[in-house]
C-alpha cells in the first residue's frame, strides 16, 4: 500500500468505522462485499489473481497505515476487546480485503462467536497448544483441519510484533510430491480431533440467550463426541498431481492406522518440516494464507504482559457460504454451530 493509496482509503475506513462502531456489526459484514469495490483497483486485481489463479499459498499486504499510539496497549484477553476498538479502520480494511476473496464466517465455539478475532498472548496460556499460547511453539496445522466446514484461507492483521515472531508456513507447491506416497494419503484412513481453541474450557457457556445457548451446547457436544471418536478421513484431497492438504498433526494419533498409512503421514509431515520458512509480520501487513494448500504455525517468544505484547487480528474466509448452511441459524447468518 502506497502513502497515495493510504490517504485515498483513509475517509472510507474512517467513516465506516464511526458509522459501526464495531466490527461484528451484521450490516457491515453484510455490504462488505460492495464496499470492497472501493478498494485501490491495483489491489483488487492483486487479490482476485490471488483467488482464482493460485498462483502461491501466500498472499501478503504490507504498508497499511497503523498508528501504534493510537493503538494503545495490547489486550490482556480477547473478551470483549472488539468494543470500541482503536484498530477498527484497520480491521475495516481487513474485512473489505477478505471480502475479495470470499465469506467471512465464525465459529460458535470459538472467542463466544466472534468473527474477527483476536491472537494475543493470555496469561495462564504460555505452555497451551492455542493461538494465545507463548513460551512454546504452536504447532503447524491446517486450521480447523477437523471439520467439514474448514475455511478456504485463514487471515492474519499484525497490529503489533515487536520481536518479529515469525509466523511459520509451507505451501503444498513447494512439496516433492514425487518422493511421497500420494495415493495413500487420499484414503480415508488418517483420524484428526478437534484443536483445542473448540474446546468449551475457551468458552462462556452462558451468552443470555437461550436459544443461542442451546446450539452452542450442541456444538460442544458435537467437538466431544469428534474427540472420542474422530472419523476417519484423508489427509489429501483435489487433484492428485498437486493436491489440496488438511492435517494437524498435534490433533491426531497414529495408533490403530494401517503401517502404510502411517508410513505416508510421517514421510509427509517429514517433508513439510523440510519446507517450512517463517514471515515476521510487520505492523499493517496483512497475510492471506490458503487453507487448502498451506499449513501453518509460529515460533515461541517470551511474553511481557505490559501491553507491548504481540497483537494480531485473524479471519476465516470460505468461498462456498452455503456448504454450511445446515450448521449455521439462517442463510445470511455467519456463525457455524
Amino acid at each position: 500500500m502506497s502513502a497515495r493509496e493510504n490517504r485515498m482509503m483513509e475517509p472510507l475506513l474512517n467513516r465506516l468505522a464511526a458509522e459501526y462502531g464495531v466490527i461484528e456489526h451484521p450490516d457491515l459484514v453484510r455490504r462488505a462485499p460492495a464496499l470492497a469495490r472501493s478498494l485501490p483497483e491495483g489491489l483488487l486485481e492483486f487479490l482476485v489473481h490471488y483467488r482464482t489463479a493460485e498462483p502461491s499459498a501466500v498472499c501478503l499486504i504490507s504498508g497499511l497505515d497503523v498508528d501504534g499510539e493510537r493503538l494503545g496497549p495490547t489486550p490482556e484477553h480477547w473478551r470483549g476487546s472488539q468494543y470500541d476498538s482503536p484498530a477498527l479502520p484497520q480491521e475495516v480494511f481487513f474485512l473489505l480485503c477478505a471480502s475479495v476473496l470470499g465469506d467471512v464466517f465464525g465459529w460458535a465455539t470459538q472467542q463466544d462467536g466472534r468473527l474477527m478475532h483476536d491472537v494475543l498472548p493470555i496469561k495462564g496460556h504460555e505452555n497451551y497448544e492455542i493461538g494465545s499460547n507463548s513460551l512454546q511453539h504452536l504447532s503447524w496445522h491446517t486450521e480447523d483441519a477437523f471439520h467439514p466446514c474448514r475455511g478456504d484461507y485463514v487471515a492474519l492483521m499484525c497490529l503489533k510484533n515487536p520481536d518479529s515472531v515469525e509466523t511459520l508456513v509451507c505451501d503444498a507447491g513447494d512439496l516433492d510430491w514425487s518422493a511421497l506416497d500420494v495415493d495413500a494419503l487420499f484414503e480415508s484412513l488418517f483420524t484428526q480431533m478437534p484443536d483445542n481453541s473448540h474446546l468449551p474450557d475457551n468458552a462462556d457457556l452462558s451468552t443470555g440467550d437461550p436459544v443461542t445457548d442451546r446450539l452452542r451446547s450442541r456444538s460442544f457436544e458435537l467437538i466431544r463426541s469428534w474427540n472420542e471418536e474422530p472419523l476417519p478421513r484423508p489427509v489429501l484431497f483435489g487433484d492428485r498431481a498437486a493436491p489440496y492438504m488438511a492435517l494437524d498433526p498435534y490433533h491426531m494419533q497414529t495408533s490403530g492406522w494401517p503401517a502404510r498409512a502411517t508410513g505416508a503421514f510421517l514421510g509427509l509431515c517429514e517433508e513439510i518440516e523440510r519446507r517450512m520458512h517463517g514471515i515476521g509480520l510487520a505492523p499493517g501487513d496483512c497475510v492471506f494464507l490458503d487453507n487448502f494448500r498451506a499449513v501453518h504455525g509460529r515460533k515461541s517468544f517470551r511474553p511481557r504482559y505490559d501491553g507491548s505484547d504481540r497483537w494480531l487480528k485473524r479471519l476465516n474466509i470460505t468461498r462456498n457460504l452455503r456448504g454450511s448452511r445446515a450448521w449455521r441459524r439462517t442463510p445470511d447468518d455467519r456463525i457455524i454451530y
